[in-house]
């Protein structure tokens, strides 16, 4: 099996895991406006790669997949409620989202918020609940951990400060930080929580932290590449838009074959930071080289 095809088919578990997890939650429950809209957010396709991360991450210590399932879910419930409201007019003001129209065209944009407040929280309940982990200590440990990557010094704090950034000059270092905490926060949690669920020691904690890290970066500057390069069908979603907006991203301040370059470094340091794990970690070694190669 490929990697891509490894990929797709935990997609087609998590899709099919979240179905079950919006059925459950909604049950008996009359905000059908909302529960719709959560339903076009969440299942509305995805590569599913957070998810991925946990459980590849989690099958280093034995953790079956069904058993990393519910913390992925929480993980793809919390970064599409980030893309619900990124997507508002507030915020990016796009329109489209991994091919289809994004919750507030599809709806409207109070809608669009109350959804990604739902996902949010729903989030941090399927994380606390003990389907989750029989362990209350190790369901509080990813509480805690994914509370930390979602917050002020997480995503929420990348997020503030990629908006602040609009049509300022920042230096590669300052680009760097509010990247690490936009988009790099919640690989590194992905990766953690695959360890945590797994009872890792702190040296392969940090190990998988460190390839997260690295892993999130790479993402990122791909996913910049993508918008200055790239093609919005192919895509799903607007492209060129950083420019437009006056972003601050690494592709603008290196140029294009700098980036290039560094984002072949990253796979590399990504790769060694799994070294302690040997040849069971080739799928995630190959994780990273996709996340630098993708498309879309």
């Amino acid at each position: 099996m490929t990697f891509q095809q490894e990929l797709d088919r935990i997609a087609d578990l998590t899709g099919h895991h979240l179905g079950g997890l919006l059925d459950r939650h909604l049950a008996g429950e009359d905000p059908a406006r909302v529960g719709e809209a959560m339903r076009h957010a969440l299942l509305g396709g995805g590569k599913r790669v957070r998810p991925y991360l946990v459980i590849a991450s989690a099958k280093l210590f034995g953790v079956a997949e069904e058993d990393a399932m519910p913390a992925a879910a929480a993980l793809e419930c919390l970064h599409t409620y980030s893309l619900v409201h990124d997507d508002l007019p507030a915020m990016d003001d796009d329109d489209l989202r991994r091919g289809r129209p994004t919750v507030h065209v599809a709806y409207d944009e109070a809608t669009a918020i109350l959804v990604g407040d739902a996902l949010l929280t729903l989030a941090f309940e399927t994380l606390a609940d003990p389907n989750t982990h029989p362990d209350p200590a190790i369901r509080a440990s990813l509480v805690l951990a994914l509370a930390k990557a979602a917050g002020t010094n997480g995503m929420v704090g990348g997020q503030a400060l990629d908006l602040a950034a609009e049509g300022k000059q920042l230096s590669a270092d300052e680009v760097l930080k509010l990247q690490a905490m936009k988009t790099g926060a919640l690989f590194r949690f992905a990766c953690e929580a695959g360890a945590i669920l797994g009872g890792a020691g702190e040296e392969q904690r940090a190990a998988l932290i460190r390839y997260g890290t690295d892993l999130g970066q790479a993402f990122q500057l791909a996913d910049d590449l993508l918008d200055h390069e790239g093609d919005a069908e192919a895509a799903g979603k607007a492209v060129a838009k950083d420019a437009e907006r006056g972003k601050a991203t690494l592709v603008a301040l290196l140029g294009v074959d700098a980036a290039k370059a560094r984002l072949e470094t990253l796979v590399a340091d990504a790769g060694e930071a799994l070294s302690p794990f040997g040849d069971d970690a080739s799928n995630l070694v190959e994780a990273a080289r996709f996340v630098a190669g993708r498309k879309t």
